[in-house]
C-alpha cells in the first residue's frame, strides 16, 4: 500500500480507539508505531519506541508543565479557592445574579493559579454551589455558571494545554501563555452579562443577597493578594522578560509553596496530596506528548500533512472560508472527543495549513482554546458538565439545558476574536 493509504488507515483506526475509550496516549503510541513498522519497517518503528520517549520527555521546554500543575495544587489544596470566592463575593454578590458572576469572577481569578479546566470545575464546584443553594438560586442558573467559569481554566494563562500547544507547534510558550489573558477577560465578562440578563428577565431564577458593609469589601481583598502576587510574579515575569516559562513556573511554585507554609494553610497530608496530583497529571501529560510524537513521524511519513496542504492551496476558496471548515470539523470532533486528543490528532495536518494560509500561530491557539471548550459543554462529550453532575447529582441533561445561554456567549466571543485578531495578539507582540 502506499504511505497515504496507510496514513489515512492510520488516521482512522486512531479515532476508533479514541471512541471506544482506550486511553490517548496508548492509542497514539499503537498506531503511531505500527504505521512506522508499515511504512519504514519493524526495526525503524522499534528505534523510534526507543527513543523518542527520551528525546521528548528530557526537553527542557517540557519542565514547566510540572512547575505549573504543582503551583495549582499547593493552592487549592490550602484552601484559598474559598477565600477567593468570598472576595468575589463581597463586592458582587448584592447585584442581579451576584452570586453567579462570582462563581465566573473567582473562576476567572483561581484559573490564573490553576490551568486546568477540571480543577477549576471541581473546585469551583464544591464551593459555590452549596453557596448559591442556600440563596435559592435556581440549580440550572448555578450549575451552568460553575460549568461555563471552568472553561476560563485552559484559556487564562498559565494554561497547561496552551502549553501543549506550543511544544506540539513550535510557537513560543511565553506569547502563548500571554495571549490567552484578554480572551479569557473577554470571554469572562460575556458570561456575566448573559448572567444579569437571566437574572434581570427572571428575578427569581437568583435571589438578590443582602449588600456587604464597605468595610467587609475592603477587609475581603487580603483574600485576593496571593494569587494577585504570584500571577504578577509568574505571568508578569514572563510578560517583561525576567523569566522563561519555565523559570517563571518555578517561581510560581517556589512562591505557592512558601505563601502556604507561611500561612500555614498546608497540612503535611496536603502537602503530600499535591505532589502526588502534580505527579500523576505530569505523567500522563508527558505520556501523550510521546506518544503525538511518534505519531506525528508517522504521519509525516505518509505525506498526508503535505497532500492536504497542497490540496487546500489548489482550492480557489477564500482563507477565511477554509477556516470557517477547520473550525467546523474542530466542533464536531470535540462533541465526541476530549481536547488533548483533538489536539494531538489534528494539529500535525492543520497546523502547516493555518500557517500557509498565513494566519498567526499564537492567535490559532487561542481559537483552538475556545472551539474546544464549546466541546466542553455540549453532549455527548461535556465532561464539565459531568464533573458538576457527579459532585451535585443533578442530571447532566438539566445542566446541558442551562449552559445554552453560556454557549451562545462564547460563540460570539469566537467571532469577535476572528474578526479582530489583535484582541488576541496586541499583549504578546508587546512583550519584551
Amino acid at each position: 500500500m502506499s504511505p497515504e493509504i496507510i496514513g489515512i488507515i492510520g488516521i482512522i483506526a486512531l479515532l476508533v480507539l479514541f471512541m471506544i475509550r482506550v486511553p490517548v496516549a496508548v492509542s497514539l503510541i499503537v498506531i503511531g508505531t505500527v504505521g512506522l513498522a508499515a511504512i519504514r519497517d519493524w526495526d525503524a518503528a522499534f528505534v523510534q519506541l526507543g527513543t523518542t520517549p527520551f528525546s521528548t520527555a528530557s526537553s527542557y521546554s517540557l519542565s514547566v508543565i510540572p512547575l505549573f500543575i504543582l503551583m495549582g495544587m499547593f493552592l487549592s489544596y490550602s484552601g484559598f479557592g474559598r477565600d477567593l470566592y468570598t472576595a468575589v463575593d463581597a463586592w458582587i454578590g448584592n447585584i442581579k445574579g451576584g452570586l453567579a458572576m462570582t462563581t465566573i469572577g473567582t473562576s476567572a481569578l483561581f484559573s490564573a493559579i490553576s490551568g486546568s479546566v477540571n480543577a477549576t470545575t471541581a473546585t469551583m464546584a464544591r464551593i459555590s454551589l452549596p453557596e448559591m443553594k442556600k440563596y435559592n438560586y435556581d440549580d440550572t442558573l448555578s450549575t451552568s455558571s460553575v460549568a461555563a467559569g471552568g472553561t476560563l481554566g485552559i484559556l487564562i494563562p498559565p494554561s497547561v494545554i496552551l502549553v501543549l500547544y506550543g511544544i506540539l507547534t513550535m510557537e513560543p510558550i511565553g506569547k502563548l501563555l500571554i495571549a490567552g489573558l484578554v480572551p479569557g477577560i473577554l470571554q469572562m465578562i460575556l458570561f456575566m452579562i448573559m448572567i444579569y440578563i437571566i437574572a434581570w428577565r427572571k428575578p427569581s431564577l437568583a435571589p438578590v443577597t443582602e449588600k456587604k458593609p464597605l468595610s467587609v469589601k475592603i477587609k475581603s481583598l487580603t483574600y485576593v493578594w496571593p494569587f494577585l502576587l504570584l500571577f504578577g510574579l509568574s505571568i508578569g515575569g514572563i510578560y517583561y522578560g525576567y523569566f522563561t516559562p519555565t523559570e517563571a513556573g518555578g517561581v510560581g511554585a517556589f512562591g505557592a509553596f512558601l505563601l502556604t507554609v507561611l500561612t500555614r494553610r498546608l497540612s503535611f497530608e496536603d502537602f503530600k496530596k499535591s505532589l502526588s496530583e502534580t505527579t500523576r497529571l505530569t505523567a500522563s501529560i508527558f505520556f501523550i506528548i510521546i506518544g503525538a510524537d511518534i505519531f506525528s513521524k508517522f504521519l509525516a511519513l505518509s505525506t498526508i500533512p503535505v497532500k492536504i496542504t497542497q490540496f487546500v492551496s489548489d482550492l480557489a476558496l477564500p482563507a477565511m472560508a477554509i477556516l470557517a471548515l477547520i473550525l467546523v470539523v474542530y466542533f464536531i470532533l470535540g462533541l465526541f472527543l476530549e481536547g488533548i486528543a483533538i489536539f494531538v490528532l489534528t494539529l500535525p495536518v492543520v497546523y502547516p495549513l493555518i500557517t500557509m494560509l498565513g494566519f498567526d500561530g499564537v492567535w490559532f491557539g487561542v481559537v483552538m482554546i475556545l472551539v474546544m471548550n464549546i466541546g466542553l459543554l455540549t453532549p455527548p462529550m461535556g465532561l464539565s458538565v459531568y464533573i458538576i453532575s457527579g459532585v451535585t447529582n443533578i442530571p447532566a441533561g438539566r445542566i446541558f439545558k442551562g449552559v445554552i445561554p453560556m454557549l451562545m456567549m462564547m460563540v460570539l466571543c469566537l467571532i469577535l476574536i476572528v474578526t479582530f485578531p489583535d484582541i488576541v495578539l496586541f499583549l504578546p507582540e508587546l512583550m519584551k
